[in-house]
């Protein structure tokens, strides 16, 4: 596989990661907030939905975003052999 060719698979593995993740961010940040309402008979230990997502839920999806993030474009550096220790 060539250089090039190589780059540009690793710019779409990531890409495709970014956009899940971004996908899974606005579900947590805006589309619980939109049906908040319609969301209120869900319950999490306890709480309504909405109120459970603004109050922590929301930053426990974020820290997880952020950790597999991470990880994940660790694994991708390495296959594609783009890392800081390559």
């Amino acid at each position: 596989m060539q250089a090039g060719e190589r780059h540009q698979r690793y710019w779409r593995s990531n890409l495709r990661m970014t956009g899940a993740l971004l996908a899974i961010w606005f579900v947590a940040t805006f589309v619980v907030s939109w049906f908040a309402r319609e969301l209120q008979t869900l319950t999490v230990l306890g709480f309504p939905l909405p109120f459970y997502m603004a109050a922590q839920g929301a930053l426990l999806i974020y820290l997880l975003l952020v950790g597999f993030y991470a990880w994940r474009m660790g694994k991708l550096d390495e296959k594609y052999g783009v890392g800081e220790d390559a």
